[in-house]
């Protein structure tokens, strides 16, 4: 299963868009798994619990998730299989003011899909 075997969160560091080593090597499983599951689509849902407010943790979340994408698309996921979508601080793993615990929300989930509908809200 994509979930256990593969996983679907990438995590940043706080203020960050870049992948780090752990992150890339997340996207090359999740690269190797949907390249051997053609029918699956992925929405890359971009989350940031950072420092700032509201714009800038929309912008942060929606380059986290861009950077997500283009990198699954340099690995060979065909782009028309993925989309992108910062939500900034709506949907928090936990509420809390903690750093480690902040770590936790500044990621991009990758959900699969059956079809490809970007106006869906989750």
């Amino acid at each position: 299963a994509f979930i256990i075997d593969v996983g679907r969160r990438t995590y940043f560091a706080q203020g960050s868009d870049t992948l780090d080593d752990t992150a890339k090597r997340t996207l090359d499983a999740q690269a190797a798994w949907l390249s051997g599951h053609r029918n699956w689509y992925i929405k890359l849902q971009g989350h940031a619990d950072d420092p700032g407010g509201a714009d800038h943790n929309r912008a942060l979340s929606q380059r986290r998730a861009d950077a997500v994408m283009a990198y699954l698309s340099s690995q060979g996921v065909d782009a028309s299989r993925m989309w992108a979508k910062g939500y900034a601080r709506e949907r928090l793993v936990r509420d809390c003011t903690e750093i480690e615990c902040k770590a936790q929300n500044r990621r991009v989930v990758s959900n699969l899909r059956q079809s490809k509908d970007e106006t869906e809200d989750d």
